[in-house]
């Protein structure tokens, strides 16, 4: 092996070779207490650590990066406490997740890291949303993301790829491979010669580089961070290595050609640095044994520490309060003129006077610069707020979600307009498996507004007028919100984005231009988790939501003689309990009104809490109405059968008679 000192000083040499032997030697000591039933699960990257040892050396303390399950090397690096990181692998307190996750998955902004899911894709998103941040900082700031060849099989890769290369952004994409993912070898995943040769598909300069060389490593990104700083861009980099132990120890290596293990032996990254550093006379056989016993006995000294700490005593409080990131809501309704104008309009001034509120503030989707977007909510919006903060996205909805993730992560709120809800499916992973969990996880907020245009009544389709709202109620760390009013739309559309937490906020495209109220001109905040009371009655209580909420009062109007409740919800997470209890007990009827297929919708959860707790106040049985159990249609005809508007009346007297 070849190695190539430049202009590096006996102690940088020194250095590098202490990096490097740190992650090895609490490796092999992990590899003994698995054996003693110590540890439980360990993914192991000996043979590896000449990439991330050299990646994070370079890197400034502040410069993020977000590493894989093997990568160790990035964590010593930075300096993390060893007891701390033996704290997280065993589930105490003094890790970084309560006890809630595992291994490497965790991030902390202590030490610029952000940790990986096990979905692996979204985080090359979140790299791309940092990097924005980082250029509309102008900070000159550098990411580097790690993932495994297997990963590059995976959608989010090539969007991130796409992203980072249409948007300049100065992104070191790391790709580590190790020959195989999990049991399956590089021949069974790809067909091109070297990964690296996709970065000519996106226009984007790659490398493939000798990764268990841990010069070639430090002296590529040095050069490679000095030019990105001058001339912000991604850079694809293909670091060729192996893995020598399993994907993680339980799963071994027998699938392995043995001479291919011995081929990669003689390969070994610490072993041929070491021996360079003692040809050359940088090291010396006393040197090597003073650096191994003090680095030895940190890694004793700390793991002692960690045995003395108590066990994760489960706290009710606590595991539920950290569902979502604390946040204290600002009322603000000092206001004196109004306008009458529709549900689009509310949205739009909504989304511009947030923008003036919040300099930080970044929406993102397609079409949403100059055209305006689909339904002509941002029109104008670039000439106010420039193509930095209002950027047309390609169509990639995964990887534009998580980069909304890393702008949040790095100092910006962002809004991403799904161009209709339906697509947000495609954007559902980073949703569900990113966004919700990360503050539960590591207590980091994110502080993102997914838009979702929905709804049928508008002939559109199965594919563009789904009402989904009950994919992301039943995901804990989510907050729903569907307005059915301009003024409500408004207001709660500003405490979405205030709120760090986030927010799936669904707007019907049928009331978009079909329903007008007097709306305050100036910026004001309503509070999530309240509903609204439209009108009072003493016979049943009717609960919708959306444009079921204008079906209800059509249904009143033309039946004039039912007294009745209706609440509008506003939000379904969180939930107004308090007001719907309160409502069934005074009227002891209730009809639950949905424009979502009746199974496993919102209706069903809030039937089942009221049979829970107000069954003594009831004179008859809950009821619900849906649309029908089959995807929404395009005619007309089999439209309006499908939607619940007609039934509605139906069930309502129905209800009333029993």
């Amino acid at each position: 092996m070849n190695f190539e000192r430049r202009n590096l000083t006996n102690e940088q040499l020194l250095d590098l070779y202490k990096k490097l032997l740190k992650p090895r030697l609490i490796e092999e000591k992990m590899l003994i207490l698995i054996r003693q039933g110590k540890v439980s699960k360990w993914f192991s990257g000996i043979g590896q650590e000449a990439i991330s040892v050299g990646i994070t050396s370079v890197l400034d303390k502040d410069e993020y990066i977000l590493p894989m399950h093997r990568n160790l090397g990035v964590f010593t690096t930075r300096e993390i406490p060893l007891h701390r990181l033996f704290s997280q692998w065993q589930g105490k307190r003094n890790g970084f997740t309560k006890g809630r996750d595992r291994s490497f998955h965790f991030g902390t902004q202590e030490y610029n890291i952000i940790g990986m899911i096990s979905h692996l894709g979204p985080q090359l998103g979140i790299a791309d949303g940092i990097a924005l941040a980082n250029k509309l900082k102008q900070n000159g700031k550098v990411t580097a993301v790690f993932t495994g060849e297997g990963a590059t099989s995976e959608g989010d890769f090539h969007e991130a790829l796409n992203v980072a290369s249409v948007w300049d952004l100065p992104v070191l994409f790391v790709i580590e491979n190790n020959g195989y993912g999990l049991s399956t070898p590089t021949n069974e995943q790809y067909r091109c010669k070297q990964l690296a040769d996709r970065g000519v598909g996106y226009g984007m300069e790659s490398h493939v580089v000798d990764g268990n060389n841990i010069l070639d490593v430090y002296n590529l990104i040095s050069e490679l961070k000095a030019s990105m700083i001058e001339n912000p861009r991604p850079v694809l980099l293909e670091f060729m290595t192996f893995r020598m132990r399993g994907h993680e120890e339980a799963s071994g290596t027998k699938y392995v050609p043995q001479e291919l293990m011995d081929m990669w032996a003689i390969k070994d990254p610490v072993e041929n640095y070491r021996n360079y550093l003692k040809a050359t006379a940088v090291l010396s056989d006393e040197e090597d044994e003073a650096i191994r016993a003090e680095i030895k006995k940190e890694i004793d000294t700390d793991w002692a520490k960690v045995q003395e700490e108590p066990a994760i005593v489960a706290d009710l409080d606590e595991e539920l309060n950290d569902v979502y990131c604390p946040w204290e809501y600002e009322q603000i309704d000092h206001f004196d003129e109004f306008e009458n104008i529709r549900v689009i309009d509310a949205i739009s001034q909504g989304l511009s006077q947030s923008m003036e509120r919040h300099p930080n503030l970044v929406i993102m989707g397609q079409d949403i610069a100059e055209y305006g977007g689909a339904f002509k909510i941002t029109d104008g919006f670039v000439d106010k707020f420039g193509k930095d903060r209002v950027r047309n996205t390609p169509i990639c909805e995964s990887v534009i979600v998580s980069a909304a993730n890393g702008l949040s992560i790095n100092g910006h709120k962002a809004v991403v307009e799904m161009q209709f809800a339906d697509f947000v499916s495609t954007g559902f992973n980073p949703i569900v498996n990113l966004l919700a969990k990360q503050h539960y996880r590591w207590q980091e907020k994110s502080d993102v507004v997914v838009r979702m245009p929905c709804g049928g009544g508008t002939q559109a389709g199965p594919f563009h007028s789904q009402t989904n709202e009950a994919w992301f109620t039943k995901t804990p760390g989510l907050k729903v919100v569907y307005p059915a009013f301009p003024y409500d739309a408004k207001g709660l559309l500003n405490t979405a984005i205030n709120d760090p937490n986030p927010v799936m906020f669904f707007e019907h495209k049928q009331l978009y231009r079909s329903v007008y109220q007097d709306v305050p001109k100036d910026y004001y905040t309503l509070p999530l988790g309240k509903a609204s009371l439209l009108k009072e009655g003493n016979d049943v209580t009717i609960i919708s939501f959306g444009a079921g909420v204008h079906w209800a009062l059509e249904t009143l109007a033309k039946n004039q003689e039912i007294s009745a409740d209706l609440l509008d919800l506003r939000s379904l997470q969180p939930l107004d309990w308090e007001a719907i209890y309160a409502s069934v007990k005074k009227t002891s009827r209730v009809i639950i009104l949905q424009e979502d297929t009746l199974f496993g919708g919102v209706a069903s959860d809030i039937s089942s809490m009221i049979m829970e707790n107000c069954f003594e106040y009831l004179d008859a049985p809950v009821k619900r109405v849906g649309s029908l159990e089959s995807a929404i249609p395009f005619m007309k005809s089999l439209e309006d059968q499908y939607l619940p508007k007609q039934r509605f009346e139906t069930e309502l007297l129905e209800l009333l008679k029993y």
